[in-house]
């Protein structure tokens, strides 16, 4: 019985694994999208999907265990026949004189003994592995840090503040940012160039509220960024970072940040904004296209485009590019300079982290970092003449220099 147990329920097993696997894919998905999904507000509905997936696999779970309870209670029952059975036979026994009746009661005990262990293996298994996964799962849920619940503070304007910023990896450690500071008003796009390991990046993250500054402050709209609500700040901020990953899903359902219910027709401004919408309609099913480990092929700067849709969506106050044409084309260029531009004109704040040139081509400022540390901070113009002009002396220098 415990081997025909095995065959009739191994492909509900099979399924029910199957359906956990899924929804453990897609939370290994969504934690490799961490940065995204907390600096867009996406962790609620991340969160519903994982619970449905969860759900269901819940369900084939149970739909297995009810089959091998079955299957347990048959052989329970059929024990307990047995052991009726032998007692029985061994009274017929004992009355044709040919066994006593401890051999009977003997014979009894060391049948149900032997079938027991059988009977509680094919009972008792499916729960003692609910149970060691429960138990995994609730220390998980009881190790992860809970903030304190906050205020809901209304739309900020699109005023970004940046004083003093510092951040170090250790107390010990050489500051990756020190003393940063500059200011964003709505309607202006601010340029932070410099070399690799400058220290962009971490601007990026600090901006977004995903490190904490040891030292200084970041405020959208007059407010510390740890004030905002998490939901509530990743609906101000639009994030485009350097590798735009698409969770699975739908099109549209990225483009909404994992929405339950995306607002579809939000969903095709945010794709017109970043001049996506045609390459959305080209994919086989448009915007209801799935994504999932980029079965459909998209290249780097398609899935930017999708990504800059994303980080549009729902026309935040501020939008924060890290290295946003990485992957881009000239189309794709041109379709980032006409978002920026288009941010500007609804006077939101933008901040492009990059070392590109067709990347500042809308920028109103520029900031210049080095190791760190601000190197320059003004109009676009000014500091590209004054580079410009510094890289010419050092090549008049090298000039003189070789010919002495």
């Amino acid at each position: 019985m415990a081997l025909v147990n095995q065959a009739l329920t191994a492909k509900r097993v099979e399924q029910a694994h199957r359906v956990s696997s899924d929804a453990s894919a897609f939370e290994e998905n969504a934690r490799k999208a961490a940065e995204i999904a907390r600096s867009q507000g996406m962790v609620p509905a991340l969160t519903a999907r994982w619970l449905a997936k969860r759900d269901q696999a819940l369900q084939e779970n149970l739909v297995a265990v009810d089959w091998t309870g079955a299957f347990s209670t048959f052989t329970k029952a059929f024990r307990l026949s047995l052991q009726s059975l032998i007692l029985a036979l061994g009274a017929w026994l004992v009355l044709a004189g040919e066994m006593t009746a401890g051999a009977m009661i003997a014979a009894s005990i060391l049948m149900g003994r032997a079938l027991a262990p059988i009977e509680q293996v094919i009972g008792r298994w499916p729960q003692f592995t609910r149970a060691k996964a429960a138990w995994a799962a609730l220390k998980e849920d009881l190790a992860t840090e809970r903030g304190p619940s906050r205020t809901r503070l209304p739309e900020p304007d699109a005023t970004l503040a940046v004083k003093g910023l510092t951040l170090a990896a250790s107390s010990q450690a050489k500051p990756i940012l020190y003393d940063v500071s500059f200011t964003v008003p709505g309607g202006e796009a601010l340029g932070v160039i410099g070399p690799s390991g400058a220290g962009k990046t971490s601007i990026a993250k600090a901006l977004l509220a995903l490190i904490e500054p040891n030292v200084g402050e970041v405020r959208l709209g007059g407010a510390l960024m740890g004030h905002y609500h998490p939901e509530d700040l990743g609906a101000y901020v639009g994030y485009l970072p350097q590798d735009p990953t698409l969770i699975s899903g739908t099109i549209a359902e990225n483009i909404a940040r994992m929405a339950l219910s995306p607002d579809s027709e939000a969903v095709v401004e945010a794709a017109k904004r970043a001049k996506a919408h045609e390459l959305i309609l080209s994919l086989p099913n448009g915007y209801d296209t799935r994504v999932e480990d980029n079965e459909i092929g998209l290249s780097g700067g398609q899935k930017q485009r999708i990504a800059l849709a994303r980080a549009l969506y729902g026309n935040p106050v501020l939008l924060v590019l890290d290295e946003p044409n990485s992957a881009l084309d000239q189309e794709g260029s041109d379709a980032l300079n006409a978002a920026i531009r288009d941010m500007k004109e609804r006077q939101r704040a933008v901040v492009i982290m990059t070392h590109r040139p067709t990347a500042i081509a809308e920028c109103d400022k520029l900031l210049v970092l080095e190791a760190g540390r601000v190197k320059a901070l003004g109009p676009r113009d000014e500091i590209i003449r004054a580079m410009m002009k510094n890289a010419s002396e050092v090549q008049r220098s090298l000039g003189n220099g070789q010919v002495a």
